[in-house]
């Protein structure tokens, strides 16, 4: 799978690009601020049907304009897939597939699967453990449809049960079997989905391994470990141990949303002592362990989208990399970076073919 073409209007900087990609290597160069990140996010919009970087659609409308549209060509299977995103200021999303509206947009994730590494990414290692879950559910939805439905499921039933921990503090009336109601709907729903986190993370650790093993030359002992809270215990007997805690502080407080990945090297928290060389290295391999774990479920290659990842890095791991992104095992490539003498270099110095756009302040040059 890879995108023929690009046309986005009105979005973010560009009131209007089109662009052809190669099949292979394409590397947006340009100084900071000029667009080139927009363009990975259009990319990213039409996989996804969203913003990598903001929630909020009607923030990526170019200033003073109402709208914008982002269409693009896919090559699937050989077989054209056209999709269409477009946002209207104070109107619901419009996406399309060749022509015709979806229903549900969770319908089209993973129908063209994309992996971004970008320098926000570091939120994964620095901020909390809603990051990392989000980390865990965004690849695993890429594969399956029915898992971000039991998300969507869990997250209400959460919300009810919160809500009735609050009512039953502001009204001091207390009925156990509304309780044990949400509870069920609350243990079946989140036993699934731990299942699903758990069987995802015995394959994903040693996908994960292998990828920063290469990057760093066997130099560095780093772990990947899921932590959950049903992993010791019932779900259902954790729920019923916790009901007054959960009533004094009118929330709930054990499941599957407290669950968490943990980083460590050499023994070591990830967050605490790795350096910006080696955080940078255990991210790439995360989204790299990301984009193998897709292609062996897919059975074709996603999309891998690069934003500015060579700063922090040194030129033996950036070399590494690219050789590893150029290969067999991987498929289309779009890079980022302020230096086009740089990205000529890297892709000379492999002998691998890169097509270059430049980019100024929303305007593109091939």
């Amino acid at each position: 799978m890879y995108l023929q073409q690009l046309s986005v209007i009105n979005f973010k900087n560009y009131e209007e690009a089109e662009l052809v990609f190669s099949p292979t290597v394409n590397a947006f160069t340009g100084n900071n601020g000029a667009g080139k990140t927009n363009l990975l996010d259009a990319i990213h919009y039409l996989s996804l049907c969203k913003s990598y970087f903001n929630p909020i659609d009607s923030q990526q409308i170019m200033q003073g304009t109402d709208f914008f549209i982002i269409t693009g060509v896919f090559s699937k299977n050989q077989q054209p897939e056209a999709v269409a995103c477009s946002v209207k200021r104070n109107q619901k999303k419009q996406f399309k597939r060749n022509k015709k509206d979806y229903q549900r947009l969770a319908d089209h994730i993973g129908l063209l699967p994309l992996v971004m590494i970008s320098p926000y990414d570091t939120s994964i290692i620095t901020e909390g453990s809603e990051e990392r879950r989000k980390f865990i559910d965004n690849v695993i939805s890429q594969t399956d449809n029915h898992y971000l439905d039991e998300l969507i499921t869990y997250n209400k039933v959460l919300a009810n049960r919160n809500a009735l921990l609050k009512l039953i503090a502001d009204t001091g009336r207390y009925d156990p079997s509304l309780l044990e109601v949400l509870d069920e709907q609350l243990t079946l729903s989140g036993n699934r989905i731990f299942e699903r986190r758990k069987a995802f993370m015995e394959g994903f650790t040693t996908i994960f391994n292998k990828h920063y093993s290469f990057l760093s030359d066997d130099a560095e002992q780093v772990e990947l470990n899921y932590e959950s809270q049903l992993l010791q215990d019932d779900f259902g007997g954790l729920l019923k141990k916790s009901v007054e805690r959960d009533r004094a502080l009118q929330r709930t407080n054990v499941g599957i949303h407290k669950d968490d990945l943990q980083f460590g090297i050499h023994g070591m928290a990830m967050k605490k002592f790795g350096s910006q060389g080696q955080q940078k290295s255990f991210l790439i391999a995360l989204k790299l362990a990301q984009y193998t774990f897709l292609y062996q479920q897919k059975g074709f290659k996603p999309l891998l989208l690069l934003d500015d990842i060579f700063d922090k890095l040194d030129d033996d791991r950036v070399t590494k990399l690219m050789k590893m992104v150029s290969n067999n095992d991987f498929g289309q490539v779009f890079i980022t970076d302020t230096s086009i003498n740089r990205v000529e270099q890297i892709f000379e110095k492999i002998a691998v073919d890169v097509k270059l756009f430049n980019v100024t302040k929303g305007t593109i040059d091939a």
